[in-house]
């Protein structure tokens, strides 16, 4: 833990904390479907994925959200003569999400500041990994990680949580968990880590759920707390 009692390593999670998933709304609209259904969809996907960690069982990120797709495509284009390619198109862009505007100045203030971070995502470690090299921010993360090395367990399990800080081999206290999803706050800090809060929407924060320590705008928010918590 460092002197100042600030967090040494930084894990964030990727869709939504800092992807802008928006961009998928035209991928939708290419496979005939309506591009306001993105937010359903990738809820749907963190349901199912989700639920088969708490049933026991295991799926990668990439098969529940290609089944997903090929519900809402039986349901809206019934007799579609190629559903699976559509499906495979919105996903083929997930490598190409552009990051939040707030992103860039803020990973790089917190890497100029010296916290080490990585990523830990429910997705795909290379597709992030493939998404901060097109954003330009990949000497500032130490490593890209997913829940393939934690046995295939969604966050929020504790086992996630467990995986990343094996990683970084720190103790759970000395890391910080950055997601804009309350459930992945509220499963990091039941696993011990301290929690930010990305409040990237008016929603509030779930009162049933355990508080994150910090609530920040965006991630150049979050470095300026940071940077003032230091000072």
């Amino acid at each position: 833990m460092p002197e100042d009692g600030l967090p040494e390593v930084l894990i964030f999670d990727v869709n939504e904390t800092l992807t802008d998933m928006s961009a998928l709304a035209g991928r939708l609209a290419d496979a005939g479907l309506p591009g306001e259904m993105l937010p359903l969809w990738f809820s749907g996907v963190l349901r199912d994925g989700i639920a088969l960690t708490l049933a026991g069982g295991r799926a990668d990120f990439a098969s529940v959200a290609r089944d997903g797709l090929l519900a809402h495509l039986a349901l809206e284009r019934p007799g579609d003569p190629d559903p699976g390619a559509a499906a495979d198109h919105v996903l083929d862009a997930l490598p190409e999400l552009p990051v939040h505007p707030d992103v860039g100045e803020g990973v790089r203030a917190l890497h100029a500041a010296g916290h080490r971070l990585i990523t830990l995502t429910n997705g795909s470690a290379r597709t992030s990994s493939a998404v901060l090299e097109r954003a330009g921010l990949a000497d500032c993360f130490a490593t890209h990680l997913d829940v393939q090395g934690a046995d295939g367990r969604w966050k929020p399990a504790p086992t996630a949580y467990a995986h990343a800080l094996r990683v970084a081999e720190v103790p759970a206290r000395a890391a910080m968990l950055v997601a804009v999803h309350p459930w992945d706050v509220d499963g990091a800090a039941r696993a011990g880590l301290r929690t930010a809060w990305l409040r990237r929407t008016p929603v509030p924060y779930p009162s049933a759920l355990r508080p994150p320590d910090r609530q920040a705008a965006g991630v150049d928010d979050l470095a300026r707390q940071l940077g003032a918590a230091r000072g």
